[in-house]
């Protein structure tokens, strides 16, 4: 698996996203910003948390090929609660949080894991398979208060936070390699140039196979940049983006 990958802060912003790419798997996990004011109950800021789930996640990957990634992922968010349990309220909805994103090269297989609304699309020889976890677009409500009430929990929405449970609420599968011939694992940040901007997930795959994935984020950013002031957009004007593209040799 030959892996290529560019991130890029929001502007003006610490970068709150992360990426480890090995010849193995790709990790890309994205750290939700807390609402100024919030009270998280953490001393610990996001990109602590993204850190900490970051070195975790490796360590659950490299220690056992075969363990399923929802059980890594599990793993990981126990890990992470023991590492701030003792200075930390861990009981607060608004504790720091990411979503994640993940692929495995295994033998034959190509495993994916999918939490919260980063992304895996892979390119099959028949189109393109898009796995992404939509449910923070239908809440029926987006007031802080409510989106406290429905992160991790029942009929609302699942994030790597402090309760290993969201492992088990993750998207995740395992196709053969063979079938695939490219793969991109990618933040909402990214996803933006063909969920937001108006191109096909064939025109992403191509100019990042062609110009590099930073292209495609110097085209989000382009974009971003071109939404009129005052323009009613949903979510941020800007994002972090970060794109990860796999290309696998028996399909290249």
């Amino acid at each position: 698996m030959d892996v290529t990958f560019a991130t890029e802060a929001t502007p003006g912003r610490p970068n709150e996203d992360h990426l480890i790419a090995t010849a193995s798997f790709v990790i890309v996990i994205d750290g939700v910003t807390v609402p100024a004011g919030v009270r998280t109950g953490c001393v610990h800021d996001v990109p602590w948390l993204v850190r900490n789930l970051t070195d975790l996640l490796v360590a659950g990957l490299s220690d056992d090929e075969h363990a399923t990634l929802r059980a890594v992922t599990a793993d990981a968010i126990r890990g992470l609660r023991r590492r701030h349990e003792a200075t930390c309220d861990l009981s607060n909805p608004d504790s720091p949080s990411a979503t994640l994103a993940m692929l495995r090269l295994r033998g034959g297989d190509l495993d994916y894991l999918v939490l919260c609304d980063s992304s895996v699309v892979l390119e099959r020889h028949d189109g393109y398979e898009v796995v992404t976890d939509d449910r923070t677009a239908r809440l029926p409500a987006y007031d802080i208060a409510s989106v406290a009430r429905l992160r991790n929990a029942p009929g609302g929405f699942w994030v790597a936070s402090t309760d290993p449970r969201a492992a088990d609420e993750a998207l995740a599968g395992t196709v053969p390699v063979g079938q695939v011939r490219r793969a991109v694992v990618l933040s909402d940040g990214a996803a933006r140039y063909v969920e937001r901007f108006g191109h096909t997930w064939a025109d992403l795959f191509g100019l990042a196979e062609r110009d590099g994935p930073r292209a495609v984020l110097k085209g989000v950013r382009e974009a971003e940049s071109a939404v009129a002031s005052g323009q009613r957009i949903r979510g941020k004007q800007f994002d972090d983006a970060t794109l990860a593209l796999c290309i696998f040799e028996a399909s290249a």
